[in-house]
C-alpha cells in the first residue's frame, strides 16, 4: 500500500531501498516465501503513472544528469530513471541471458575476474525471471545456452536480412529475446515496432507498472514514493537503521533485514555516506562500448521486423581471442537510426547495427563522495581491452556478416552509452577483493543485500536487466533457506 507519511510503528522484517529491477525481483521471491512479513519500501523519484509518462514524454522528472555530478573529461551520461519502477520504465526490453563463460573470464582466458556464482547456478533463475516478464524468443538458442527453451512466448518475426544470415549461420544469429510481448497478454499489449521502446504505447514491454504493482499494493508492504535514503547507521556487522528525508523531514526505519537497490551509482553513494570504506566500493563502474554502423545493402529491403531490433549475432563473441581483446555482440536494428538511403527506389537498402564489446573494469572508473549531496561519477575511457575488440569488430564486421551483399560500411558513431550501468559493488568470494558474496549479501554486514547491476563482476555483451532479476531472485531464495520463515 502507499502511504504519505511515515507509520509510528517503524520497525520492519525487510526494508527495501530503491524500485528497480534488483529491489522488485527481491521482493517477488521474498514476499512469495515470506507472506505475512512487514515491509517498507522506500523510493527517492515520484509515482509517474504510465499515462503521466505518455503525456509528458518522458519517464522522470528528474533529468539523467540531475542526480548526479560528472567529473571525467568525457562527459558520458549515465542514464538512470529516479522514480517508481526505476530502469523497469526506460529501458528497452532486451533480453539475452550471458553465457557460461562470462562468470568465469579470468579462469578462462586470464583476464578480469571470475564471479562467485556460475550460468548453470540462474538457469532456473532465468528461467522464473523469464516467465514473470513474459519474455519472446526463439527456439533455438540451446546453440549458444544451456535451459533457454521454451519461452513464454514466439519470438517476434525476422527482418529479411536477419533471415539471409541466420539461414547461413544458425549457430550463431539468432531472434533476440524481448520482454515485448508478441501476442497481447494480460493488458499488455502485442509490440507495434514503432521504436518507441521507452514509452512503448501499447504496452508491451514488461515495467513494474503492468505487471508488478500487486505487491507494492499488497497489505504489509508500505511504500513511500519521493523518500530518498541518505544513509544507514551500522553498528559491527548490522544495518541498524536506515536514514531517509521525506516531506522536508528526517525519518529512520529499522529492518531486520536492508536491501539497497538504488542503481549503481547512488547505492555506493549511500555506503559511503554511512562511514564505509573499502578499497572496491564505489571502484569498477563500467559498461559496454558501443559502436554503430550503417550497413549499405544490394537488392535487400530492410525494416521489415517485428520489433525495435531483431537480431543477435554471436559471430564475434567467444574464442580464445577473448584473453587479448573485449567479446562483441551484433544487434541487427529495425529502425532507421541512421536513416534511409537517397537513392530513388532503394530507400530500405541498409541495416543499421549496434555493436557492443565487453570491458575489463577498471579501478580508476568509480564512483566518489561530493562535496554536497550528490555522488561524484569519474569514468577517463573504457580500457584498452575494449578498444582492442573495436579494432576486431572494424576489420571483421563484413566478414561476419558476409551471407548479405554488403556494398559498404559507415561507422555512424561510437562511445557514448548503452544505459546500462554496472559495477561499484562488485561480487566476489575474496572479501578483500570484493564488496558481496555469492548471495549479494555484504561481506562485513550481514543483514545487507545489494541488488541489481552494482554486483556486477565483469562486463558481458549481455543487456544486464534479466541477469539482475535472476540475480535477485536466487538472493532473497538463498535468504529465506539461511533464515528461515517469517
Amino acid at each position: 500500500m502507499f502511504i504519505e507519511h511515515a507509520p509510528a510503528d517503524n520497525t520492519y522484517d525487510l526494508v527495501v531501498v530503491g524500485t528497480g529491477f534488483g529491489s522488485l525481483f527481491y521482493l517477488q521471491k521474498y514476499r512469495e516465501l515470506n507472506p505475512r512479513a512487514r515491509i517498507l519500501v522506500l523510493e527517492w523519484g515520484k509515482h509517474h503513472t504510465r499515462d503521466w509518462q505518455m503525456e509528458h514524454g518522458h519517464n522522470s522528472d528528474v533529468g539523467y544528469t540531475d542526480s548526479y555530478v560528472r567529473v571525467s573529461d568525457d562527459q558520458k551520461t549515465w542514464r538512470t530513471t529516479i522514480g517508481l519502477g526505476g530502469g523497469t520504465n526506460c529501458w528497452w526490453g532486451l533480453t539475452p541471458r550471458m553465457g557460461p563463460n562470462d562468470f568465469k573470464m579470468k579462469s578462462r582466458y586470464g583476464v578480469g575476474v571470475d564471479w562467485p556464482v556460475t550460468y548453470e547456478d540462474l538457469i532456473s533463475h532465468y528461467r522464473e525471471a523469464e516467465d514473470i516478464m513474459r519474455i519472446s524468443g526463439p527456439s533455438d538458442l540451446e546453440y549458444r545456452y544451456s535451459g533457454t527453451a521454451p519461452y513464454p512466448q514466439p519470438s517476434h518475426r525476422l527482418s529479411t536480412p536477419d533471415e539471409i544470415i541466420k539461414a547461413a549461420n544458425p549457430d550463431r544469429h539468432f531472434a533476440i529475446p524481448s520482454a515485448r510481448l508478441r501476442i497481447a497478454e494480460n493488458g499488455r499489449g502485442p509490440c507495434c515496432s514503432t521504436s518507441r521502446c521507452n514509452l512503448c504505447p501499447v504496452d508491451a514491454k514488461f515495467t513494474a507498472l503492468n505487471s508488478m504493482m500487486h505487491l507494492l499494493e499488497a497489505d504489509n508492504t508500505f511504500v513511500m514514493v519521493e523518500a530518498r535514503v541518505t544513509h544507514f547507521d551500522i553498528e559491527g556487522n548490522t544495518v541498524k537503521a536506515v536514514h531517509y528525508t521525506h516531506g522536508g523531514q528526517d525519518h529512520t526505519a529499522i529492518g531486520d533485514q536492508v536491501i539497497l537497490g538504488a542503481n549503481a551509482i547512488q547505492s555506493p553513494h549511500i555506503l559511503m555516506k554511512s562511514g564505509m570504506d573499502h578499497p572496491a566500493l564505489g571502484r569498477y563502474l563500467h559498461e559496454k562500448l558501443p559502436a554503430v554502423y550503417e550497413l549499405l545493402l544490394d537488392g535487400v529491403d530492410s525494416f521489415d521486423g517485428g520489433q525495435a531490433s531483431t537480431g543477435i549475432n554471436y559471430t564475434l563473441y567467444d574464442s580464445a581471442d577473448r584473453s587479448r581483446h573485449g567479446a562483441a555482440a551484433i544487434f541487427t536494428e529495425n529502425r532507421w537510426t541512421t536513416g534511409l538511403r537517397t537513392e530513388y527506389g532503394r530507400w530500405r537498402q541498409v541495416l543499421p547495427v549496434l555493436v557492443v564489446v565487453e570491458d575489463i573494469p577498471q579501478s580508476t572508473n568509480r564512483v566518489a563522495l561530493g562535496e554536497g549531496d550528490l555522488p561524484l561519477v569519474d569514468h577517463p575511457d573504457w580500457s584498452p581491452y575494449a578498444y582492442e575488440g573495436l579494432k576486431i569488430v572494424e576489420s571483421q564486421l563484413e566478414a561476419a556478416l558476409a551471407p548479405l551483399p554488403i556494398e559498404g560500411i559507415n561507422l555512424v558513431r561510437k562511445g557514448g552509452t548503452n544505459a546500462h550501468i554496472q559495477g561499484t559493488l562488485r561480487m566476489g568470494d575474496d572479501p578483500a577483493q570484493s564488496i558481496v558474496d555469492k548471495d549479494l549479501v555484504h561481506h562485513s554486514v550481514r543483514n545487507l543485500t545489494c541488488v541489481g547491476t552494482s554486483v556486477w563482476a565483469s562486463c558481458s555483451v549481455s543487456n544486464p536487466s534479466l541477469t539482475a532479476a535472476a540475480l535477485s531472485l536466487k538472493a532473497a531464495q538463498a535468504a529465506h533457506a539461511n533464515l528461515g520463515v517469517l
